[in-house]
């Protein structure tokens, strides 16, 4: 099933500020695999197929490395279309010498792993929905250990490392909020998603469509921290992929009746959740 389509509001892209622009470039073209579609002096759209852009990178003026304590990115991932590309991936890492965490969440299996400024990055593949398991709306989702010995099975004998696979999708993106009570009205009623898991107190997991997540939203760097200096490294924006130009209507109504303003830049329609965190709305 397809979770990222014009039937759902879905993660399109996302857009990271960096330190050092051409570093970046060399991990994310070498160590991930991207390729460049548009590049200037301070900023690159990265694409896995040659024709669309998931991710951005841009070095702001006068940046200033990551901040701690702060809202903005927890970490944005990537969803590979098939498990030996996921195992892929494992080898890959591996024989590069790029440290890496993993995870088994029940719905999906991920690695976990830094760039060269600190903004983390999954890299992950789903289980079929119908392993899944709903109680209600909320699906069950875990922090297990990782099977290596049975994803590896998955290789491809002799393949060699061909860099990100073309259907790579921006998954999901997960944020740091500095409270969860006015982030849950602005992705729900202002936005449209449904809560489908609560972390305790601590944080929520929002989809469309009966995915496991879209958004995950937590408050782990602190209820009530601040959101970070514009020129420092971390997310500058990510763009939502509405169905049609009629649900983006229908979403800045929305999200005008909750007291949020939605500003027009460029043709494109701009909201700021609680916490800070920038988002373009696109159809």
């Amino acid at each position: 099933m397809n979770f990222h389509n014009n039937q759902t509001t879905f993660v399109s892209h996302v857009n990271v500020k960096v330190e050092n622009l051409e570093r970046s470039l060399r991990f994310y073209q070498e160590i991930l695999g991207f390729d460049i579609l548009e590049q200037t002096a301070k900023a690159a759209k990265l694409t896995t197929d040659g024709k669309t852009s998931i991710l951005s990178l841009e070095q702001p003026e006068n940046v200033i490395p990551k901040q701690g304590r702060t809202t903005g990115l927890y970490h944005f991932a990537l969803l590979l279309p098939e498990k030996k590309d996921l195992a892929d991936i494992v080898v890959h890492l591996s024989e590069n010498g790029v440290r890496f965490g993993s995870s088994d969440h029940l719905v999906s299996e991920a690695l976990y792993l830094h760039d060269p400024d600190g903004n983390e990055i999954e890299i992950y593949i789903d289980r079929d929905p119908s392993e899944w398991s709903w109680t209600g709306e909320e699906v069950a989702m875990a922090v297990d250990p990782l099977n290596f010995e049975r994803l590896l099975k998955n290789r491809v004998p002799g393949k060699v490392w061909e860099g990100m696979p073309a259907g790579t999708l921006m998954g999901h993106i997960h944020l740091h909020v500095s409270e969860l009570v006015k982030t849950e009205e602005f992705y729900v009623t202002g936005l449209g998603f449904d809560v489908v898991n609560r972390f305790g107190k601590q944080a929520l997991f929002l989809s469309t469509g009966k995915y496991h997540h879209h958004i995950g939203v937590n408050t782990w760097n602190g209820v009530g921290a601040p959101k970070p200096p514009k020129n420092s490294v971390g997310m500058e924006s990510f763009t939502l992929m509405l169905p049609n130009e009629e649900a983006i209507e229908e979403t800045v109504d929305n999200l005008q009746k909750i007291g949020v303003s939605v500003t027009e830049e460029e043709g494109r329609r701009i909201a700021y959740d609680p916490s800070g965190n920038r988002i373009e709305l696109a159809a």
